[in-house]
């Protein structure tokens, strides 16, 4: 076997810095992705609880048909601030004075958290029209 010399027998001062260098390059781009991620996670566990309390808002908010009529509710569920708004769909739907009938209203469920975040959800509910 020849012997090896000093010469041969490691890495350079260079090869050295260029493992370095890759390695802290690829650990940037780890913590890059880890925070991306992180931040995605709570961005969706806000939005979740967003729903959650417009989910909470729509069954206790809104008044039933029997009690539904056109203007503005207000409230809070927990930090959430709701608001409700409703108006009679469209028109013609005039009841004549002593009967009784059906008339659509547009519901509209605006939840607001304490971070700003709002979701708006648009529906329609049947109310009790002249009585």
């Amino acid at each position: 076997m020849p012997p090896i010399e000093d010469r041969e027998g490691g890495f350079t001062l260079i090869e050295v810095l260029i493992a370095l260098a890759v390695v802290a390059v690829s650990l940037v781009a780890i913590g890059a992705v880890v925070s991306t991620n992180l931040r995605g996670v709570a961005q969706f566990e806000q939005h979740a609880a967003l729903v959650a309390a417009q989910q909470a808002a729509l069954v206790t908010a809104i008044p039933d048909h029997d009690h539904l009529a056109p203007g503005s509710y207000e409230g809070a569920t927990g930090t959430d601030r709701w608001r409700v708004q409703a108006s009679p769909l469209g028109a013609g739907w005039d009841i004549a004075a002593g009967k009784e009938g059906w008339v659509p209203e547009l519901v509209t469920l605006r939840v607001q958290a304490v971070s700003g975040a709002i979701v708006e959800l648009r529906t329609i509910r049947l109310a009790r029209g002249a009585r």
